[in-house]
């Protein structure tokens, strides 16, 4: 697992982003400031409006257009273009999702060597074979050459869990990634994640669920585009 030997894995330092809906101005965060430490597990939680969904955007490069300061590790990436943060992304940040967007043409060996294909760092037989490690460690050794509609929703998510971990990233971001799913299933998940970080992962894991977010070691709520916690 990939790791930072000291410092943060993010800062986040007075970060603002407006929204134009209608003619007037929605500030969705209002001088956030966030640090996360490596080796850390962090939930954050708030309601609908509440800033979450565009805090999380922000730590997963997706969202550029935002005014303050971010740091991934020792690399201030806050003012990148959008290609060089599309490689970024891919490299350094392993993403977990609800709906884990498999690619339902490929097999789950497939999907999880493209973001190390993505990369291009790699011969396509290496992608392929950190792919099958990962697959292997999720308990899915038996199941790489099916497609995503032939296993069930909880292979899925650890199908998703070892794409995500492929490239070895910097942080795992995991947005509700027990929403799908029901409550032992769910349980198996969590156990995954606090595998991951007992073995050095930075998690930071984006949920409704306040069962769910006492699986972290911290909680931040987000309030009115302010953090807390």
């Amino acid at each position: 697992m990939s790791r930072i030997t000291n410092g943060a894995a993010i800062r986040l330092r007075d970060v603002y982003k407006t929204y134009q809906m209608g003619g007037a101005e929605v500030a969705a965060l209002r001088g956030v400031d966030v640090d996360i430490r490596t080796g850390e597990f962090v939930a954050i939680m708030g309601p609908s409006g509440s800033g979450k969904s565009t805090l999380l955007h922000v730590l997963g490069l997706v969202d550029t257009e935002y005014d303050g300061r971010y740091e991934l590790g020792d690399q201030v990436v806050s003012g990148h273009t959008a290609d060089d943060l599309a490689e970024l992304r891919n490299r350094e940040i392993g993403f977990v999702f609800q709906a884990f967007f498999l690619l339902p043409q490929l097999s789950i060996l497939d999907n999880a060597a493209l973001p190390a294909l993505y990369a291009r760092n790699r011969s396509p037989d290496d992608c392929r074979a950190e792919a099958r490690a990962r697959l292997q460690e999720m308990g899915l050794g038996d199941r790489l050459e099916h497609r995503p509609q032939e296993l069930s929703i909880g292979q899925r998510q650890r199908a998703a869990i070892a794409r995500a971990l492929v490239n070895q990233p910097r942080v795992i971001l995991a947005d509700e990634p027990t929403g799908s799913l029901d409550s032992k299933t769910a349980r198996e998940i969590l156990d995954i994640f606090a595998d991951l970080h007992s073995r050095g992962a930075t998690i930071v894991m984006v949920t409704h669920d306040h069962e769910v977010a006492a699986s972290a070691e911290r909680v931040i709520h987000v309030r009115d585009g302010q953090v807390h916690g």
